[in-house]
């Protein structure tokens, strides 16, 4: 993120969003976009700089959950590295199974 804000001007203001969706192969999969503007029932954190934005819905989701960047052979991206709220999930690191 800090790459990319310094980079472009208008990134300033960009925060990383995460969201939690249905779908992937194991029932759920993370989604990351960028946002400039946070909704008052949203959580907003912030390390070095950098915010990360979750919905209310998503937080449940992702409580405790560590997030980095990745940058490996095939792609580059951020991930979800551990979650507590999950048991499983696939190899692409970005679908998981809630525990129950």
């Amino acid at each position: 993120m800090k790459e990319l804000q310094a980079e472009d001007a208008s990134s300033k203001e960009k925060m990383l969003r995460l969201s939690v969706e249905s779908g992937g192969c194991s029932g759920f999969q993370y989604a990351f976009t960028l946002d400039d503007k946070s909704k008052p029932e949203d959580r907003v954190f912030e390390r070095d700089g950098v915010k990360l934005v979750v919905d209310k819905i998503s937080f449940d989701f992702v409580k405790g959950a560590t997030v980095d960047y990745a940058e490996e052979l095939i792609r580059a991206a951020f991930q979800v590295t551990t979650n507590p709220s999950a048991v499983g999930g696939c190899s692409c690191k970005s679908s998981f199974m809630v525990k129950q």
